[in-house]
Order: structure tokens, then sequence, then C-alpha cells
């Protein structure tokens, strides 16, 4: 059978590497999971219990479509659609869409939210709502990183603060806290560049002042806005109209009932401007 041939933790060693999707999609963790063991899938049938296991060692960013997961695994298309839809029922996974305070677009991102540790449906409404602590992003190692090549480069703008590479190396990390608080290049630039001194005599030591003494006040934290959707049939919805990621009509069971009366023009555009204002985080409302 391919359940018992398929492990829970690994795939045979000759396997290539999972196909990650698109930059900004793919498999993203749920926030504040209990650590793994040996039987978090227990509670599941096998084939779901090994697709979880499967799933939650996989990178953040990989492609988990039912596509892709059918090149790797030992299921079909139609198996593989069951199974994410019954680990969807239990509470390990949801499909979505999120749209990210502060990144400048007014485009939504496909998500698939996946956890280990099964929650249920309030709180996958207390996570949609940005209520739950965001999970830690993944450790990255970059042979430069954004702030050693900026206080590299500095040297170009103003001759005057040319660091060593053991300058840009003990600086980084300060100015790492800057990026961190929303500054752009072009404001630590200025930051560090305006007003200078004639002559300088100790640029790191300079440049290390100002990193500290004109360091950005710590902006107050913006969930993403997240927009649920149905299993099945893919139609967004609020959360507590979405009992176990499935909406009324799929599982067969009467919805809210209809206006008989056609909407009128204003009628349609108050209640657009309402949904518009209910994805608005409560703290940015006007008061009125």
């Amino acid at each position: 059978m391919a359940d018992a041939k398929l492990s829970a933790a690994f795939l045979p060693a000759h396997a290539s590497p999972h196909p990650m999707a698109n930059p900004g999609y793919g498999k993203r963790s749920a926030p504040d999971q209990l650590r793994r063991t040996a039987h978090d899938f227990a509670h599941l049938p096998p084939r779901e219990a090994a697709i979880a296991a499967y799933i939650d060692r996989l990178t953040e960013g990989a492609d988990i479509s039912v596509k892709t997961l059918a090149k790797t695994l030992p299921y079909g298309q139609c198996a593989l659609r069951t199974a994410l839809n019954n680990l969807q029922r239990a509470g390990h996974l949801r499909r979505g869409r999120e749209h990210l305070a502060d990144s400048g677009s007014q485009h939504w991102i496909t998500r698939t939210w996946f956890t280990r540790t099964a929650r249920d449906d309030d709180w996958w409404a207390t996570f949609t709502r940005g209520d739950v602590p965001e999970a830690p992003p993944e450790p990255s190692r970059p042979t430069r990183s954004r702030a050693h090549i900026l206080l590299a480069a500095l040297g170009r703008t103003a001759p005057v603060l040319s660091l060593s590479e053991g300058d840009c190396v003990a600086l980084a990390p300060l100015l790492t806290e800057w990026f961190a608080r929303g500054a752009t290049d072009e404001a630590v630039v200025r930051a560090l560049t305006d007003g200078l001194p004639t002559p300088v005599h100790h640029p790191a030591a300079l440049v290390r002042r100002r990193l500290i003494g004109k360091l950005p006040p710590e902006p107050a934290p913006r969930p993403p806005l997240r927009v649920l959707e149905c299993a099945k049939c893919g139609a967004p919805g609020r959360p507590e109209a979405l009992p176990g990621g499935v909406c009324d009509a799929c599982r067969g069971e009467p919805g809210p009932a209809r206006p008989t009366e056609p909407r009128t023009i204003p009628a349609i555009r108050a209640h657009a401007a309402a949904a518009r204002a209910a994805m608005v985080p409560r703290a940015e409302r006007p008061r009125v």
C-alpha cells in the first residue's frame, strides 16, 4: 500500500528537492505551534497523516498545490484534493488571501497556511484578524546583508565616510535595526551624510554615533489583512461563516436569507464601502 510506503518524515534519498512556489506564495506556517513530535498526526487516517507530516517538514514557500504534490507523493490529484480538504476540516490547513500592510500594492496574495498543531475555528478567526503573533521568519544566510552593502557604498556618496570591511561588519547590526523600523536606503544615507563636520577624523565612530542617536522610533505593528476561502468552491467569507473551512452552500445547509428586492445603486455603493471599512484595522478607522 502507498500509505505504508510513504514515511511520515521523509522521501527516498534520491528524490529531488521539493519545488518552491513563486516568490510570495506557497506554504506558510501558522504561528505559535507546539514542538514537533512523533505523534502530531496520530489522530488522522494514515493517508492524511503521511501527507500532513510531509508538508510539515517542507520549508516556507514550498509549492503545496495539488498538482505539485501529485508529482512528489504516491497519490493522484483527486486523492490529494480530498486529503487536503480533510486536513482543513481537522484544523491543520486553511486557504485564503492576504494583503500585506505597508506593501504599497493593492494586490491580495493567495495563501495556504499550515499548522501541525490542530486549531479550531475560533483560533483561525483570531488569526484572520491578526490577533495571533506571527512566527519569526526563517533565518537566511546572505553573503552580504542589505545593511553591509549600504555601508560599503557610503563612501561613494560621502568620500570622508569610506569604511573598511571590518567597520561594515561591526556597524551592520545597528543599521539593520533601522531597516526593521521601516527606514529606506535614501533616509539612511541622508541621516549619515547631512551636515558632516570638517574634517572627519574617525568615519566609523561618526557613523556609529549617528546610527545610535538618530535611530527612528519603532512603528506600531500593522497586522496583514486576511480573508479565508471555502475549501470546496473557493468563495471568500468571514471565518464564522466557514466552520471547518467549508461554506454553508457546500455543506448543503441553508445560508442567510437574501433580499428579494433588487438593490439600488446607492445601496450597493454603501454596502461596498462598509465592506472596505470592515477590512481596515480598528486603530486606523476615522473617528466620527
